[in-house]
């Protein structure tokens, strides 16, 4: 139960770095053309990243979703095309990729794994974000609410309990 509780805290704070990180990239694109740049090769105009027959829109992939996959933590934070994932003992990141019209999750992660280095967008709303992974895996994320921790997550550990940390 501690790596778990380990694993939401590394979670939730990849997905801090990930906005704090994203905040700077925003303003950098928020030119006229930052629409068109939010979903290159997307035939909907205004932006919209839409072309009909279900696409799916790169801005609806924004902000942090979390879940459960066999049991253990997964979380996703997608800020200005920049992607950050969490997952068991796997940190990843990378970008959000046109493929074909479609943005697809393109990453690589720190232990080398390549389970969840290729995602498909099967679905995404307000809410939910289904992500199926070339390495096999299949995530069913719910948005999380900025500021606030989502339901049904493994509570922080008590940081009261840390032993001090000796000065150099």
């Amino acid at each position: 139960m501690t790596r778990s509780l380990r694993t939401g805290a590394i979670a939730l704070a990849a997905s801090f770095a990930l906005t704090a990180c994203g905040s700077d990239d925003a303003k950098k694109d928020s030119g006229a053309d930052a629409p068109a740049s939010a979903t290159p090769g997307a035939g909907g105009g205004e932006g919209s990243g839409e072309s009909g027959g279900g696409s799916v829109d790169a801005a609806a992939l924004e902000g942090t979703w979390v879940g459960l996959t066999d049991g253990k933590n997964v979380t996703v934070s997608i800020a200005a095309r920049k992607v950050a994932l969490v997952a068991d003992k796997s940190v990843c990141q990378g970008d959000v990729k046109d493929m074909g019209g479609e943005p697809m999750l393109a990453l690589k992660c720190t232990d080398g794994g390549t389970e969840r280095t290729m995602g498909a967008i099967d679905s995404v709303d307000g809410s939910k974000l289904i992500v199926s992974w070339d390495g096999g895996a299949k995530d069913t994320l719910a948005k999380a609410e900025a500021g606030k921790l989502p339901s049904g997550m493994p509570s922080l550990p008590d940081l009261g309990d840390l032993p001090e940390v000796p000065a150099p």
